[in-house]
C-alpha cells in the first residue's frame, strides 16, 4: 500500500508538469507584433486629441501631454463655423446614403440571385465593372444633372448620386447566393411571394452582412470630400469635411483648431464602430469579404 501511495505521489508532479501550458516563441512574436500594430494605429488618434488640447505656442512640442490642457480650441471651432450644424448635416447624409445602399443592394442582389432571366450574367458583369470606375470620372455629369434638377447646395444633391453602389450589390449578392435554396423553395410551396420571402426569411438571416455594409457605407459617405466641395455653396448646407478644410489656408494652418474639429468629426464614427464591431467581424467571417 505504501508502494502504491509512493508511486502515485511520484506520478502526480509529472502529470502537473505536463498539464502546464507552454508558451511558444512564435506566439510571443505574434503577440508582440499585434501590440506594435495596435500602437501604430491608435497613436495618431491619441496625438490628434492631445494636440487639440494644446495652446498655439505648444502645438509643435513633442510632449505626450500638454503642460496646460485647455478646451479653447474647441470653443474657437464652435465660434468660427457652425460645427454642430455640419455634424448634423453629415450624419443625415451618411445615414440616408447608407440606408439607400443597403436597400438598393438588397433588391438588386435578390433579383440577380432568385430571378432567372436572359443576360443576367452580363448584367452582373456590368455591375462588377462599374465598381472599377472611380467617382471622379462621373462627377461632372452628375454635377450637370444635379444642376438641372435644382439640387445644388442641398442635402438631397449630396445623397442622390450615391443612392446605389456596385459594392453593395456585389457584397449582398455573394451573401444571398450562399443562403440555402431549400428554405426558399419551402416558403414558395407554402404560398409565400417574393416580397415576403425577401423581408421575412432572407433579410433576418443576413443581418450581419447588412450591418457590415451599412457601417462601411456610412463611413464612406462620412469621409466624402470632393462631391460636397463641388456641390455646396453655403456653409450651412455643407458637411464636416468642408469645415475641416476651412482651417487650412495659404497663410498657414491653424493646427490646434484643426485637430479639435477633427476630433469632433471622428467621435461619431468611433462610437458607431465600438457599438457594432461585433457585427462587422461576424460579417467578415461569414461572408468572406476581402
Amino acid at each position: 500500500m505504501n508502494r502504491v501511495l509512493s508511486s502515485g505521489a511520484a506520478v502526480e508532479p509529472e502529470v502537473s508538469r505536463k498539464a502546464r501550458p507552454r508558451i511558444r516563441p512564435g506566439a510571443l512574436t505574434i503577440h508582440a507584433t499585434m501590440i506594435l500594430l495596435a500602437f501604430i494605429a491608435i497613436f495618431p488618434v491619441y496625438w490628434m486629441v492631445v494636440s487639440s488640447l494644446k495652446a498655439e505656442n505648444e502645438i509643435f512640442s513633442t510632449g505626450l501631454w500638454p503642460s496646460a490642457p485647455s478646451l479653447d480650441n474647441y470653443g474657437f471651432v464652435l465660434s468660427q463655423i457652425p460645427m454642430l450644424r455640419m455634424l448634423a448635416n453629415t450624419t443625415v447624409v451618411a445615414g440616408v446614403t447608407a440606408a439607400l445602399h443597403v436597400l438598393t443592394g438588397l433588391f438588386a442582389a435578390y433579383a440577380l440571385v432568385r430571378w432567372r432571366f436572359r443576360f443576367s450574367g452580363f448584367v452582373y458583369g456590368l455591375i462588377a465593372l462599374s465598381w472599377l470606375v472611380p467617382f471622379q470620372v462621373t462627377m461632372i455629369p452628375n454635377y450637370v444633372l444635379a444642376s438641372r434638377l435644382g439640387l445644388l447646395d442641398t442635402l438631397a444633391g449630396l445623397i442622390v448620386p450615391h443612392a446605389a453602389a456596385a459594392f453593395a450589390v456585389l457584397m449582398l449578392y455573394h451573401a444571398m447566393k450562399s443562403f440555402p435554396t431549400e428554405i426558399i423553395e419551402a416558403a414558395r410551396m407554402d404560398g409565400a411571394k417574393h416580397w415576403r420571402i425577401l423581408w421575412e426569411i432572407i433579410t433576418p438571416n443576413l443581418r450581419a452582412s447588412l450591418a457590415s455594409l451599412g457601417i462601411l457605407a456610412f463611413i464612406s459617405a462620412w469621409n466624402e470630400y470632393f462631391w460636397p466641395l463641388l456641390l455646396s455653396r453655403s456653409i450651412e448646407n455643407s458637411v464636416v469635411q468642408i469645415g475641416l478644410q476651412m482651417f487650412m489656408t495659404q497663410e498657414g494652418n491653424l493646427w490646434g483648431p484643426l485637430m479639435a474639429a477633427s476630433t469632433l468629426a471622428s467621435l461619431p464614427i468611433l462610437a458607431i464602430y465600438l457599438l457594432l464591431q461585433r457585427q462587422v467581424i461576424e460579417s467578415f467571417m461569414k461572408s468572406g469579404l476581402r
